[in-house]
């Protein structure tokens, strides 16, 4: 469990500095650019990728694939955030998780056991009151395809790597080191486009923002492959305890730094997510045995 509380702490502060980005005007897709280049440079100065390792037979489909979704979801996550706001976006990206623990029993054929199936519920529970808001008047729009991509975006990321941890012939760490090389390409494509367009410009701040948020983006993925490798027989454990993880760290840092007001039913949701948790936990050691 020790790779999904790291993966935790790094997927929080990255979430943390795209919040503080936006208060500070930061280009997001310069800084998520950036932050590319630094993870594909941590990558292959603490790994050494054996890029000769690379052949055909490689996931080049599944690499593509992360490749086009990692930047874009940034992208989109703003445009969310922006026409929708920020409680409605975390609900489609919390609610993601339905899509990789679908996979998992479908897909994966994993066997759910009875503590699994108590935490999911439960966790279903934690997601809905942890985020639940009244709406007030005037708030409602009919921009749904931003929140909808990015449910469908998170959750197929999810998915994608977990592909990755399970295919044993090549080095994880080459794999990941291809998919932040080409990830990279595309956003700098993005910046490019961009430029010639005239809608951004380039400044020191946004490369300073995109390093540190690299650091962390490098850490939480790595982390992420590595607990499903420890964990390869249970994939909804990582999907479920990942995004519960998150929601929980999250909401605390959210009070506490952001001094964000939260309703009791937010505080419930809170509990709901440790209880899931805790359950999910259970399951785990009872597979083991």
């Amino acid at each position: 469990m020790i790779y999904i509380i790291l993966s935790v702490l790094c997927s929080v502060t990255v979430a943390v500095l795209l919040k503080l980005a936006k208060r500070y005007q930061i280009s997001i897709i310069q800084a998520v650019t950036v932050n590319y280049f630094a993870a594909l440079s941590l990558c292959f100065l603490f790994f050494k990728p054996d890029i000769k390792a690379l052949h055909a037979d490689a996931p080049w489909p599944i690499y593509m694939g992360l490749a086009i979704l990692l930047p874009s979801i940034f992208l989109i996550l703003a445009a969310s955030v922006k026409k929708l706001g920020i409680v409605k976006t975390d609900i489609a990206q919390r609610l993601s998780l339905f899509i990789p623990i679908v996979a998992a029993y479908f897909i994966f054929k994993e066997e759910f056991n009875a503590y699994k199936l108590i935490g999911l519920g439960i966790g279903f529970l934690a997601i809905f009151f942890t985020f639940f808001r009244k709406e007030k008047d005037g708030d409602q729009t009919n921009n749904w395809l931003y929140p909808i991509l990015v449910f469908l975006g998170f959750g197929f990321i999810d998915v994608l790597f977990k592909q990755i941890a399970l295919f044993k012939s090549l080095p994880y760490t080459t794999s990941l080191f291809t998919v932040f090389c080409l990830a990279f390409c595309v956003s700098l494509i993005i910046v490019v486009v961009m430029l010639l367009a005239k809608k951004t410009k380039l400044q020191l701040v946004n490369l300073a923002c995109g390093l540190i948020l690299g650091m962390f983006n490098f850490g939480n993925i790595l982390f992420y492959l590595k607990a499903h490798q420890a964990l390869a027989q249970n994939p909804s454990t990582v999907f479920a305890a990942m995004n519960l993880g998150v929601i929980v760290l999250g909401s605390l840092i959210g009070i506490i730094i952001f001094k964000e007001k939260l309703s009791k039913l937010n505080y419930a949701g809170i509990l709901f997510a440790l209880v899931a948790i805790i359950f999910i936990t259970l399951s785990q050691l009872h597979a083991i045995r």
